[in-house]
């Protein structure tokens, strides 16, 4: 591999602000998926390489100057680490072996530790590089065996869609290189790398560059610092301050089965709303619930928007980088307000905000008042503390198409994971695919305890369950992050989210602003 073919340029503002966020609590951004079968070590560790070696920003490390100002991306040869471990004893079902007499083993308790654990807690060595790294969790030796594919990026150079998209690829390389036969550096097909983007501040549509641009985006921020003046909206208060670089990130993991998503995707057209609208709204009422009288007249959410394929040129899945902005919906609430008001409330506004390129807004915001280095930060972090869009927020990809099969390996239970650094305090993510929605919920438990946040995400999934007719039990009970849905459900969830392909991934906020950043309505 040759590192002088990395990307080699100094970080845009929306990605130092990133970095940035990272140096002071982890930030990062998981992508999973399990795949059934047989899948040798070398074939992954091979696979993996040549996945590095398609896209000039997983051959990068991050360099500075001796004050920790002008970050830039610089080559380096180090190959992605990539570790392999066992799922541990609650995932002993899955391998075949005996449970305990009367509790059902749970498939998912491995990568969930796993995630809370390590990936979410710890960061990718942005001094020594590559920016990405990737865990392997095994069960079973034989060739209905189960891997569950952990890929854990930081923020500046990913967001949802790159991670789940980077997943994806390494299997497809793998699935190319089992079809070549023995690995053998002789025998390989060289891997076509990807061009080298520019940072996405310079990809804009013409109408949001120069001086035009400038005061078109100028005007929106305006009317968002006035809609907070006017309504102060109510947002997730922590039960305790905890300092920010003592914050981290833990998972609560919930699923709704294939029939629930036809179901909801029913209700949603009925309702003249989205699935993006009704998940969000499900959040709203319950931080609403929550909130001490007076009932609040306003909730601030946000949404994150992704705007690759409006770029110029659009830049495609595949590309590594994070292109999403979260924008905020301030949304009418009075007690009694039915969950299908407050998702039509937030659709629209969502719609009308990426009419009005209110993403762009955000990005432009953080070009102006990004803090040159973690060092120089400390007020623009206690500004994302008040003001920030991802306090509360929903990042939901909408229909994501993972295949269910490539090659011989049978593939399930693709998702992704946001961390929240100095961001948010209470944030889901959310995609459908394999017929399933996955979604996951992150908090800061020292300020969101874990008790709280159960309770939290017990009347979401209750009020969007409530609303097609049953149980909270079909999308798992347990704060541990039990999915209770046999994994593989297939069918359905088509059109789940009309505006899917516009929200995005991440759910850490990218502003520290009266409004927010991240991907479209429907992340």
């Amino acid at each position: 591999m040759s590192p002088a073919r990395g990307a080699h340029r100094a970080l845009s503002p929306l990605e130092r602000w990133y970095w940035i966020a990272d140096q002071v609590s982890p930030l990062n951004v998981i992508a999973r998926v399990r795949v059934r079968g047989h899948l040798p070590p070398e074939l992954l560790r091979a696979a993996l390489d040549d996945l590095q070696a398609r896209h000039p920003l997983l051959r990068v490390a991050i360099a500075t100057r001796p004050d920790g100002r002008r970050p830039r991306f610089v080559p380096t040869d180090r190959p992605i680490p990539l570790r392999r471990a066992a799922p541990g004893p609650d995932g002993a079902a899955d391998a075949g072996l005996p449970a305990a007499p009367g509790v059902p083993a749970d498939p998912d308790a491995g990568w969930l530790r796993e995630v809370n654990e390590r990936e979410l807690a710890d960061r990718v060595d942005w001094r020594a590089g590559p920016l990405c790294r990737a865990v392997v969790l095994t069960t079973g030796a034989a060739p209905g065996d189960a891997h569950d594919l952990i890929l854990t990026l930081p923020h500046c150079v990913a967001d949802g869609t790159t991670a789940l998209s980077l997943l994806r690829q390494w299997i497809e390389h793998a699935d190319r290189l089992a079809a070549q036969g023995p690995p053998g550096p002789d025998a390989r097909t060289p891997v076509s790398a990807e061009p080298a983007l520019p940072p996405a501040e310079r990809m804009f549509p013409r109408r949001y560059r120069g001086v035009t641009g400038a005061l078109r985006l100028g005007g929106q921020l305006l009317r968002d610092l006035y809609a907070v003046r006017r309504h102060r909206p109510t947002r997730v208060t922590p039960s305790r301050f905890v300092p920010f670089t003592e914050r981290r990130s833990r998972l609560l993991h919930r699923t709704l089965t294939a029939e629930q998503v036809a179901a909801l995707a029913r209700a949603c057209r009925r309702e003249r709303t989205t699935v993006h609208g009704a998940l969000a709204a499900a959040m709203v009422l319950a931080v609403a619930a929550e909130t001490p009288p007076p009932a609040p007249g306003h909730v601030a959410i946000g949404s994150p928007v992704d705007f690759r394929a409006v770029l110029t040129p659009p830049v495609p899945e595949r590309a590594v980088g994070a292109y999403v902005a979260t924008v905020p919906s301030f949304v009418p609430y009075r007690p009694g307000v039915s969950l299908w008001q407050v998702a039509r409330s937030i659709s629209g506004d969502l719609a009308g905000r990426r009419r009005r390129g209110s993403h762009f807004a955000m990005v432009d915001l953080v070009r102006l008042s990004c803090p040159p280095s973690v060092g120089a930060s400390g007020r623009f972090v206690e500004l994302t503390e008040r003001t920030g869009p991802v306090n509360l927020c929903l990042s939901n990809l909408g229909r994501y198409d993972f295949p269910d099969r490539i090659g011989a390996w049978r593939l399930g239970g693709a998702q992704f994971v946001a961390g929240l650094s100095v961001c948010g305090y209470f944030v889901a993510t959310a995609n459908t695919s394999h017929g399933e929605l996955a979604w996951n919920f992150v908090h800061v438990p020292e300020a969101v305890p874990d008790a709280r946040a159960a309770r939290l995400v017990a009347a979401c999934v209750d009020a969007v369950l409530a609303e097609i007719g049953e149980s909270a039990a079909g999308a798992g009970e347990a704060a541990a992050g039990i999915e209770p849905t046999a994994a593989g459900a297939e069918g359905a969830a088509a059109g789940i989210d009309e505006t899917a392909a516009g929200n995005d991934a991440t759910a850490t906020g990218v502003a520290a602003v009266p409004a927010g950043t991240d991907r479209g309505a429907g992340t």
